[in-house]
């Protein structure tokens, strides 16, 4: 289930591409899949390794073109372990609501993407996190949680203090609402409530079988009620000086680094 509509946000093969914050590797096996050179980095090493695993896996299938490349590395996204001007793409996906250095993130970023470079960010939109905040203080009070609900206009306002030009907005997953409102109110550890376990098969036949029927669903609603706020963003040739700020140190512990150019699958 892709968050980042790769129709607005193209690629093209041979794109060093960084998936910061790649979680279970989502959009980095995407962007592999089209031709990319990929790094996918994560804090978390069980991750990272199953994320090796898989791309070892779509190189033995075939399932990535000739001249693609994908690495998986543990790493910290306040101190991200590559020269700059490193990339071509960056996406950072349902992340930065987790890290209490959101500007300090957005610099890395900026610091590692070339200019005339790309950057797709997503964050749970306001609307539907606010509910969800509203129905249990479980879903977001937990380590390693939800600690901030953005506006697009306040993370539009970080995009553009950071020296990045936002190109294109939209919202995404509308369908996925409903189904954390009701994780909240029955309790976001309850899988066996009868409407959550309802729900959630309805989401499962949908990603498998991709119906007209909710996928028309899902396009009206995404203004609506759209789970995402999906931000696209470039980086100016000519580079806008951004707003001293002071260094409020890293979120973690660098525990590897690799060429964003490599060829080989691994941790």
């Amino acid at each position: 289930m892709l968050t980042v509509d790769f129709t607005r946000f193209p690629l093209a093969p041979g794109d060093r591409v960084l998936d910061l914050g790649c979680g279970a590797g989502r959009h980095a096996f995407e962007c592999y899949r089209r031709g990319a050179r990929v790094v996918a980095l994560d804090r978390n090493g069980e991750e990272i390794r199953e994320v090796a695993r898989w791309f070892a896996a779509m190189r033995e299938a075939g399932e990535a073109p000739p001249g693609a490349s994908a690495t998986a590395i543990e790493g910290d996204a306040l101190a991200l372990p590559f020269p700059d001007e490193s990339f071509d793409v960056v996406i950072i996906s349902e992340v930065m609501e987790h890290i209490h250095d959101d500007i300090g993130v957005l610099a890395e970023m900026v610091r590692v993407l070339r200019p005339g470079g790309r950057i797709a960010i997503t964050v749970p939109r306001y609307g539907p996190e606010r509910i969800c905040w509203a129905l249990s203080d479980e879903y977001h009070e937990v380590e390693g949680g939800h600690i901030r609900i953005y506006r697009a206009r306040d993370l539009l306002r970080r995009i553009r203090a950071a020296g990045l030009r936002p190109y294109g907005t939209h919202h995404a997953h509308a369908l996925h609402s409903p189904y954390w409102w009701l994780k909240c109110a029955f309790g976001v550890n309850n899988d066996r409530a009868l409407p959550v376990r309802a729900y959630h098969k309805l989401l499962v036949w949908d990603i498998m079988k991709k119906p007209l029927a909710t996928r028309i669903a899902e396009r009206t609603l995404d203004p609506l009620i759209g789970k995402s706020f999906v931000a696209y963003a470039v980086k100016p040739r000519v580079a806008v000086p951004a707003p001293a700020r002071p260094d409020t140190g890293s979120a973690g512990k660098v525990t590897g680094a690799a060429d964003p150019a490599g060829a080989a699958a691994g941790t």
